[in-house]
Order: structure tokens, then C-alpha cells, then sequence
């Protein structure tokens, strides 16, 4: 049992070192991790009196 942790352990710190490789490198396959600037305005009423 001590041995299946030890595994999944393992699995998860290369999954997560081959997220992070890839959002570093990933824009030389062509993907493209920039968020996109939109403006966003909402009309504000205050009714003050």
C-alpha cells in the first residue's frame, strides 16, 4: 500500500513538472496562454437625492 502512495507521489510531481514545462514552452508548439484585454463598461446609476 506504502508502495502504490509512493508511486502516486511520484506521478503527481511529474505531472506537475510537465505542466509548468509546458506553459514555458508551450509557445513554440503554437499554443498560446495570453489572456485576451477586453474593455468592459457598465453604466453606473447612483441615485442620490
Amino acid at each position: 500500500m506504502v508502495r502504490l502512495f509512493k508511486y502516486f507521489f511520484y506521478l503527481l510531481v511529474l505531472a506537475g513538472i510537465a505542466f509548468v514545462a509546458f506553459a514555458y514552452v508551450g509557445e513554440m508548439f503554437g499554443f498560446d496562454f495570453s489572456t485576451g484585454v477586453h474593455a468592459i463598461e457598465l453604466p453606473l446609476d447612483l441615485d442620490i437625492k
